[in-house]
C-alpha cells in the first residue's frame, strides 16, 4: 500500500468534475481531502492523502492529467522547534486534527507530524515562533 499526499489543482471548467469519486470508485483509492479551495469561475486546488495499490494509484495519476488536472506532491511541511516553545498550548486549541497535543505526564507539547493538515491555524496562535511552514 502506497500513501502520498498531493496537490490536485484543476482550471475552471473541471470544478463540477467527480474527481474524489473517479479515484475512489475507479481505482480503490482511499481519499482523504486536507483542504480544498473550490470557488465558481475560479481555479481550484485540493490537498489530498491518497492511499492504495501502486499500480492503481499509477492509472490515477493517468486519469487526471489526461482529464487536465495538475497534480503535485505536497512539498509543505510543518515545522516545530521545541527550543523556542513554553508549552502554553495556545495551539492546541486551534488544532483541527489534534497534530498538536499536550502530554499528560509532562505536560509538554507534542507534535504529531502525520496527523497535521498544514492548516496553518497554529501559526498565528504561536507567540513564540516555534511553528512553522516550510516549503
Amino acid at each position: 500500500m502506497v500513501k502520498k499526499k498531493l496537490v490536485i489543482s484543476f482550471p475552471p471548467r473541471l470544478i463540477q468534475e467527480p474527481v474524489t469519486y473517479h479515484l475512489i470508485r475507479d481505482y480503490d483509492l482511499q481519499v482523504n481531502i486536507l483542504r480544498a479551495t473550490v470557488r465558481p469561475r475560479e481555479r481550484g486546488r485540493m490537498v489530498v492523502e491518497i492511499k492504495g495499490d501502486k499500480k492503481n494509484l499509477d492509472r490515477a495519476f493517468e486519469y487526471m492529467e489526461s482529464v487536465g488536472l495538475q497534480v503535485d506532491p505536497l512539498v509543505q511541511e510543518m515545522r516545530y522547534y521545541p527550543e523556542r516553545c513554553v508549552h502554553c498550548t495556545a495551539c492546541t486549541a486551534v488544532c483541527p486534527t489534534e497534530a498538536l497535543t499536550v502530554d499528560p505526564s509532562s505536560r509538554e507539547l507534542v507534535f504529531d507530524a502525520s496527523h497535521c493538515i498544514i492548516c496553518e491555524s497554529c501559526i498565528p496562535a504561536c507567540s513564540y515562533a516555534a511553528i512553522e511552514s516550510q516549503f
